[in-house]
C-alpha cells in the first residue's frame, strides 16, 4: 500500500512559514539563536508546531540544529555559496532550454519581474524574485527536474540575502533578468540559458570573491561544455550530462521529457 505524506498542520505551516521569511528577508540573520519559547510567545503558539516547523526548516537547509548550541540560521559562506549555486549551473539553464523550447507560457516569470522592479523594500524585492526564476524552470516539461531545484530555493534565497545586505546589487540583476525574459520570450533557448548561466554565475563570484568561481563560468566554455557543444546535438548533449550529474548529487535520476532516461 503506498503511504500518503502528512499534510503540515495548519499553525506549524503559519510559524514555519513566518521563520522563513524572517530568515530570507534578513530579520534574522545567519548564526542568530532560535529559541522555541521566544519563538511561541511571537507567534501565539505552544512550543510544539514551533519546534515542528524548525524541524522542516533544518531538512531545507536554512537553519542548523546541535544538540550544544540548539537551533541556529544557517551561517553563509564561500563553500556553502558554491555548493547551491553550482547545483543551479548545472540545472537551471537547461530547465529554462527547456521551457522556451516548448513553447510555455512565460506570463509569471513577466509579473514577478514587474513586481520585483515595482518593490518598495528589500524583502518584497527578494521575494519578486525568487517567484522570477521559478517561473522560468517550473514549466520545463519535467516535473522532478522542476523540484530538484526547488530543493536549493531557499538556500539560494539565503545566499542571496546575505550578499544584498553586504553590497546591494539588485540593480544590475535587475537588468539582467530583463535580458533573460526578452531572449525567452523570443523563442531563444539556447540564447536564454546562456544568459541565465552567466546570470548565476556572475552573482556568486561577485558576492564571494573567494569562492573560486572561474572567471570564465558565464560562457560555455567556462562552464566546461565539451567541444562541440555550439552544435544543437551537442548541447543536448551536455544538458544531458550535467542533469545527470547534479541529479546523483540529490541521490536520483532524471529522465527526459519523452520518458527516456
Amino acid at each position: 500500500m503506498t503511504s500518503v505524506p502528512m499534510p503540515i498542520p495548519s499553525r506549524t505551516q503559519f510559524v514555519l512559514e513566518g521563520i522563513k521569511h524572517r530568515i530570507l528577508t534578513g530579520q534574522l540573520t545567519p548564526g542568530q539563536a532560535l529559541v522555541e519559547t521566544e519563538l511561541a510567545a511571537q507567534f501565539g503558539v505552544s512550543k510544539t508546531p514551533v519546534r515542528e516547523a524548525l524541524k522542516t526548516l533544518a531538512g531545507t537547509g536554512l537553519v542548523v540544529m546541535s544538540q550544544y548550541k540548539g537551533v541556529t540560521v544557517r551561517r553563509v559562506d564561500a563553500e556553502m555559496a558554491c555548493e547551491v549555486y553550482d547545483v543551479r549551473l548545472l540545472l537551471e539553464p537547461e530547465a529554462l532550454r527547456r521551457s522556451v523550447r516548448r513553447g510555455a507560457s512565460l506570463d509569471a516569470a513577466r509579473d514577478a519581474l514587474t513586481r520585483a522592479d515595482g518593490a518598495t523594500d528589500t524583502a518584497e524585492r527578494s521575494l519578486a524574485n525568487r517567484e522570477f526564476h521559478r517561473a522560468l524552470y517550473v514549466p520545463c516539461g519535467n516535473p522532478l527536474l522542476g523540484r530538484m531545484l526547488d530543493e536549493v530555493r531557499d538556500q539560494a534565497a539565503l545566499v542571496s540575502a546575505v550578499a544584498w545586505a553586504a553590497t546591494p546589487s539588485w540593480e544590475r540583476e535587475a537588468g539582467e533578468h530583463r535580458e533573460i525574459l526578452r531572449l525567452a520570450l523570443a523563442g531563444d533557448a539556447e540564447g536564454a540559458a546562456a544568459a541565465l548561466h552567466a546570470h548565476i554565475a556572475s552573482f556568486v563570484r561577485r558576492a564571494f570573491p573567494e569562492s573560486g568561481m572561474p572567471e570564465g563560468a558565464e560562457t560555455a566554455e567556462g562552464a566546461g561544455m565539451p567541444e562541440g557543444a555550439e552544435t544543437a546535438e551537442g548541447v543536448e548533449r551536455s544538458a544531458a550530462a550535467q542533469v545527470a550529474e547534479a541529479a546523483q548529487v540529490f541521490g536520483t535520476s532524471v529522465r527526459g521529457e519523452d520518458g527516456r532516461g
